[in-house]
Protein backbone atom coordinates (compact mmCIF):
# COMPACT_ATOMS: atom_id res chain seq x y z
CA UNK A 1 0.00 0.00 0.00
CA UNK A 2 1.34 3.38 -0.90
CA UNK A 3 1.40 6.32 1.46
CA UNK A 4 -1.01 9.13 0.72
CA UNK A 5 0.56 12.02 -1.11
CA UNK A 6 1.42 15.09 0.90
CA UNK A 7 -1.11 17.87 0.41
CA UNK A 8 -0.07 20.27 -2.31
CA UNK A 9 -0.28 23.98 -1.50
CA UNK A 10 -3.08 25.70 -3.31
CA UNK A 11 -1.31 28.36 -5.30
CA UNK A 12 -4.47 29.36 -7.09
CA UNK A 13 -5.76 30.90 -3.82
CA UNK A 14 -2.51 32.70 -3.07
CA UNK A 15 -2.10 34.23 -6.53
CA UNK A 16 -4.74 36.99 -6.16
CA UNK A 17 -3.33 38.00 -2.78
CA UNK A 18 0.20 38.06 -4.16
CA UNK A 19 -0.94 40.10 -7.15
CA UNK A 20 -2.70 42.57 -4.85
CA UNK A 21 0.41 42.97 -2.71
CA UNK A 22 2.66 43.41 -5.73
CA UNK A 23 0.44 46.12 -7.22
CA UNK A 24 0.21 47.95 -3.88
CA UNK A 25 3.98 47.94 -3.38
CA UNK A 26 4.86 50.52 -6.06
CA UNK A 27 2.16 52.89 -4.78
CA UNK A 28 3.37 52.52 -1.21
CA UNK A 29 6.96 53.12 -2.26
CA UNK A 30 5.92 56.13 -4.35
CA UNK A 31 4.08 57.61 -1.35
CA UNK A 32 7.04 56.88 0.89
CA UNK A 33 9.32 58.93 -1.38
CA UNK A 34 6.88 61.87 -1.38
CA UNK A 35 7.45 62.49 2.34
CA UNK A 36 11.04 63.84 2.24
CA UNK A 37 10.16 66.14 -0.66
CA UNK A 38 7.12 67.49 1.22
CA UNK A 39 9.35 68.84 3.96
CA UNK A 40 10.80 71.47 1.62
CA UNK A 41 8.10 71.72 -1.05
CA UNK A 42 6.10 74.52 0.59
CA UNK A 43 9.14 76.60 1.54
CA UNK A 44 10.71 76.12 -1.91
CA UNK A 45 7.42 77.15 -3.52
CA UNK A 46 7.16 80.24 -1.33
CA UNK A 47 10.73 81.19 -2.27
CA UNK A 48 9.97 80.78 -5.99
CA UNK A 49 6.72 82.71 -5.63
CA UNK A 50 8.67 85.61 -4.13
CA UNK A 51 11.36 85.35 -6.82
CA UNK A 52 8.73 85.61 -9.57
CA UNK A 53 8.04 89.23 -8.61
CA UNK A 54 10.55 90.53 -6.07
CA UNK A 55 9.22 94.10 -6.45
CA UNK A 56 5.43 93.83 -6.56
CA UNK A 57 3.31 96.74 -7.78
CA UNK A 58 2.09 99.34 -5.30
CA UNK A 59 -0.68 98.08 -3.05
CA UNK A 60 -4.14 98.13 -4.50
CA UNK A 61 -7.43 97.43 -2.85
CA UNK A 62 -9.98 95.20 -4.46
CA UNK A 63 -13.34 94.56 -2.97
CA UNK A 64 -14.59 91.00 -2.73
CA UNK A 65 -11.18 89.46 -3.25
CA UNK A 66 -11.22 85.69 -2.71
CA UNK A 67 -9.74 84.38 0.49
CA UNK A 68 -8.78 80.84 1.29
CA UNK A 69 -11.68 79.27 3.21
CA UNK A 70 -10.27 79.57 6.73
CA UNK A 71 -10.95 76.73 9.08
CA UNK A 72 -11.75 74.25 6.32
CA UNK A 73 -8.52 72.35 6.82
CA UNK A 74 -8.43 72.42 10.62
CA UNK A 75 -10.14 69.09 11.15
CA UNK A 76 -8.20 66.95 8.69
CA UNK A 77 -6.77 64.01 10.58
CA UNK A 78 -6.71 61.27 7.97
CA UNK A 79 -3.66 61.12 5.66
CA UNK A 80 -5.82 60.13 2.68
CA UNK A 81 -8.00 63.24 3.18
CA UNK A 82 -4.90 65.39 3.38
CA UNK A 83 -3.51 63.87 0.16
CA UNK A 84 -6.76 64.49 -1.74
CA UNK A 85 -7.06 68.07 -0.48
CA UNK A 86 -3.39 68.82 -1.19
CA UNK A 87 -3.86 67.47 -4.70
CA UNK A 88 -6.90 69.69 -5.31
CA UNK A 89 -5.10 72.76 -3.98
CA UNK A 90 -2.08 72.10 -6.18
CA UNK A 91 -4.25 71.47 -9.23
CA UNK A 92 -6.07 74.75 -8.60
CA UNK A 93 -2.81 76.65 -8.18
CA UNK A 94 -1.36 75.09 -11.30
CA UNK A 95 -4.47 75.94 -13.32
CA UNK A 96 -4.27 79.59 -12.31
CA UNK A 97 -0.51 80.11 -12.36
CA UNK A 98 -0.11 78.43 -15.76
CA UNK A 99 -2.54 80.90 -17.34
CA UNK A 100 -1.25 82.71 -20.44
CA UNK A 101 -2.42 85.96 -18.84
CA UNK A 102 0.20 85.95 -16.07
CA UNK A 103 2.10 89.25 -15.87
CA UNK A 104 4.95 89.65 -18.35
CA UNK A 105 7.17 91.24 -15.71
CA UNK A 106 7.26 88.04 -13.65
CA UNK A 107 10.59 86.26 -13.71
CA UNK A 108 10.01 83.55 -16.32
CA UNK A 109 12.62 81.17 -14.90
CA UNK A 110 11.23 81.25 -11.34
CA UNK A 111 7.67 81.00 -12.69
CA UNK A 112 8.49 77.95 -14.80
CA UNK A 113 10.40 76.32 -11.96
CA UNK A 114 7.41 76.84 -9.65
CA UNK A 115 5.06 75.29 -12.23
CA UNK A 116 7.45 72.34 -12.67
CA UNK A 117 7.60 71.80 -8.90
CA UNK A 118 3.82 71.92 -8.61
CA UNK A 119 3.35 69.50 -11.51
CA UNK A 120 5.94 67.10 -10.09
CA UNK A 121 4.25 67.14 -6.69
CA UNK A 122 0.82 66.63 -8.30
CA UNK A 123 2.14 63.53 -10.08
CA UNK A 124 3.57 62.16 -6.85
CA UNK A 125 0.32 62.72 -4.97
CA UNK A 126 -1.69 61.08 -7.75
CA UNK A 127 0.35 57.90 -7.27
CA UNK A 128 -0.67 57.83 -3.60
CA UNK A 129 -4.41 58.03 -4.23
CA UNK A 130 -6.98 55.49 -5.31
CA UNK A 131 -7.55 55.26 -9.06
CA UNK A 132 -10.48 57.70 -8.97
CA UNK A 133 -8.57 60.23 -6.81
CA UNK A 134 -11.50 60.89 -4.50
CA UNK A 135 -12.29 60.27 -0.88
CA UNK A 136 -14.01 57.00 -0.20
CA UNK A 137 -17.15 56.85 1.91
CA UNK A 138 -16.41 57.70 5.51
CA UNK A 139 -13.09 59.41 4.80
CA UNK A 140 -14.30 62.89 5.46
CA UNK A 141 -16.39 65.80 4.41
CA UNK A 142 -16.62 66.17 0.66
CA UNK A 143 -17.72 69.76 1.13
CA UNK A 144 -14.07 70.60 1.80
CA UNK A 145 -13.36 69.73 -1.81
CA UNK A 146 -16.31 71.85 -2.88
CA UNK A 147 -15.01 74.80 -0.83
CA UNK A 148 -11.58 74.49 -2.38
CA UNK A 149 -12.96 74.19 -5.91
CA UNK A 150 -15.21 77.21 -5.30
CA UNK A 151 -12.25 79.18 -3.95
CA UNK A 152 -10.25 78.65 -7.13
CA UNK A 153 -13.27 79.51 -9.30
CA UNK A 154 -13.55 82.77 -7.34
CA UNK A 155 -9.89 83.51 -8.04
CA UNK A 156 -10.46 82.95 -11.77
CA UNK A 157 -13.52 85.21 -11.64
CA UNK A 158 -11.56 87.82 -9.64
CA UNK A 159 -8.83 87.91 -12.29
CA UNK A 160 -11.38 88.17 -15.08
CA UNK A 161 -13.33 90.93 -13.31
CA UNK A 162 -10.15 92.95 -12.86
CA UNK A 163 -8.94 92.33 -16.42
CA UNK A 164 -5.96 90.26 -15.27
CA UNK A 165 -4.26 93.45 -14.08
CA UNK A 166 -0.84 93.38 -12.42
CA UNK A 167 -2.53 94.42 -9.20
CA UNK A 168 -5.03 91.55 -9.39
CA UNK A 169 -2.23 89.10 -10.15
CA UNK A 170 -0.29 90.38 -7.16
CA UNK A 171 -3.31 89.63 -4.99
CA UNK A 172 -3.47 86.16 -6.54
CA UNK A 173 0.20 85.71 -5.72
CA UNK A 174 -0.63 86.50 -2.08
CA UNK A 175 -3.45 83.95 -2.21
CA UNK A 176 -1.02 81.39 -3.66
CA UNK A 177 1.28 82.14 -0.74
CA UNK A 178 -1.56 81.42 1.70
CA UNK A 179 -2.33 78.20 -0.19
CA UNK A 180 1.28 77.01 0.13
CA UNK A 181 1.16 77.77 3.85
CA UNK A 182 -2.01 75.66 4.13
CA UNK A 183 -0.24 72.91 2.17
CA UNK A 184 2.60 73.03 4.67
CA UNK A 185 0.09 72.40 7.47
CA UNK A 186 -1.52 69.58 5.49
CA UNK A 187 1.84 67.84 5.00
CA UNK A 188 2.05 67.40 8.75
CA UNK A 189 -1.25 65.50 8.56
CA UNK A 190 0.00 63.33 5.69
CA UNK A 191 3.08 62.15 7.55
Amino acid sequence: MTAPAAPQPRLCHAAPLLLLLLTALPAALACHHVRPHEATFASDSLRLLQAMDPSPPPPCHHHHAPFFPEGTLLHIHHPQQANVLALRILQGLFGILSSPTTPHHWDARAHQQLLNNIQHHVQQLQQCLPANGTLSQGQGPRNLLLHINKYFRHIQHFLHTHNHSACAWDHVRLEARASFQHLHNLTRTMG
